[in-house]
């Protein structure tokens, strides 16, 4: 039998994840467990879903919460996200124009099956999250990147952004905090943002599911500053609350007379024909979104330990350096090929074969922006993260 499989499905990449097929051939030849420092799973390492979201899990299927729920999402979890945004972010956002996703992953995908067609051009910071690129090229679209300054913290060149606008142009994709630099943007690119999109008449998507993720300088939510600006946010109980696998995320509108409605509408008909998010998960999400943080101080306190001893191994070790994430747990190290790797991909894939240290190629997250750099994460454990500098310091000077 002959299968004719569509380009689009065939082309389909996701170098997060891909990496993981090369690190399990480095298994089976070896015999060795790889490190993996790939991909943003806590629970993949020693942190806990907080017990009291556990416990509400439990109960809402004990309390027979196991049915399908509303397309949109159940309206008690709507209702929690609505007054999670304003108690966190100071944001006003309607429960009844949200939609909960399969985690934001799912809300790009209905984003992107709504707004792109044929020619269509998203424009989304270089580097930026694999999935918006993925989705995008999937629907027939373009993605086009606009640069982030590494010298500047990875904050957004907003010359270039305008400079990248065309009247194919339908959104622009703002990732703060962001993945995968770690940067937290100002408030005045962030201004500077709006102004562009108001003046172009474009929307903004806001990707904000590591919003109280921040060591020193808070996240503003793009609501805030948007104006009449018309704002798509994506958030989540993935990464704050430590329950990625949950699946929870969700999606809001805000606008001042109704822009979105088309938007909301066509993504709302794909929630349809998907039926449902997991009901129980969803109750039990309620817990989360309606606590007080109090989580986060040992959270982030363990992760501010990680990511200070990654950023100073990373910066001793020949040929490589890095700025210091504001927020989330990601670091996107530069590395001086000199001829001695062809790519940052051929990097990532020697690194793996000669020490069994995962890191993602950055030119998955734009082949442009993206490309000459890393990225790991600083979730694991100390003595983890040192075994796995120790190894990639002692590949760096075998290959120096």
């Amino acid at each position: 039998m002959k299968l004719d499989i569509t380009p689009r499905a065939a082309n389909l990449q996701y170098a997060i994840r891909d990496i993981v097929v090369i690190a399990k051939q480095y298994e089976k030849q070896t015999g060795e467990k790889p490190l993996y420092l790939n991909i943003g799973d806590p629970i993949a390492y020693d942190w806990k879903t907080p017990q009291f979201m556990v416990d509400a899990l439990c109960k809402a299927a004990q309390d027979g919460w196991n049915g399908y729920s509303p397309s949109e999402g159940e309206p008690t979890l709507r209702k929690a996200a609505a007054e999670k945004e304003k108690r966190v972010n100071g944001i006003d956002v309607d429960p009844n124009r949200m939609i909960v996703t399969a985690g934001v992953s799912e809300g790009i995908q209905f984003l992107t099956g709504a707004l792109i067609d044929n020619g269509s051009e998203l424009l989304l910071p270089g580097p930026s999250y694999p999935p918006y690129i993925s989705y995008v090229k999937f629907f027939g679209g373009k993605p086009v990147a606009y640069r982030t300054i590494e010298e500047d913290d990875w904050n957004p060149d907003t010359d270039d952004l305008r400079k990248k606008i065309t009247d194919k142009s339908v959104a622009i994709l703002v990732i703060n905090p962001n993945n995968p630099t770690g940067s937290v943007y100002n408030e005045k690119t962030l201004k500077e943002i709006v102004d562009i999109a108001g003046e172009f008449g474009l929307p903004i998507i806001s990707d904000e599911i590591y919003d109280q993720l921040t060591y020193d300088e808070k996240q503003i939510s793009m609501v805030r500053i948007a104006g009449d600006v018309p704002v798509i946010g994506f958030n989540g109980v993935s990464k704050v609350y430590l329950a990625p696998g949950w699946r929870v995320g969700y999606t809001y509108f805000h606008d001042t007379n109704g822009e979105l409605d088309p938007l909301y509408d066509a993504m709302m008909r794909q929630s349809r024909v998907r039926i449902c998010l997991n009901t129980t998960a969803q109750i039990a999400s309620i817990a989360a979104l309606q606590s007080d943080g109090s989580h986060l101080i040992e959270t982030m306190s363990r992760m501010r330990t990680r990511r200070d001893l990654i950023y100073k191994r990373l910066n001793e070790i020949d040929s490589i350096s890095t700025k210091l994430p504001e927020a989330a747990f990601y670091i996107m190290p530069k590395i001086d090929l000199r001829g001695r790797w062809t790519n940052d991909t051929e990097f990532v894939k020697d690194v793996l074969k000669e020490t069994g240290v995962v890191f993602v190629p950055g030119s998955g997250f734009g082949e442009e922006h993206g490309a000459g750099h890393f990225r790991s994460v600083f979730l694991p454990p100390p003595e983890m993260i040192d075994e796995a500098m120790n190894r990639l310091e002692g590949f760096m000077t075998k290959h120096r």
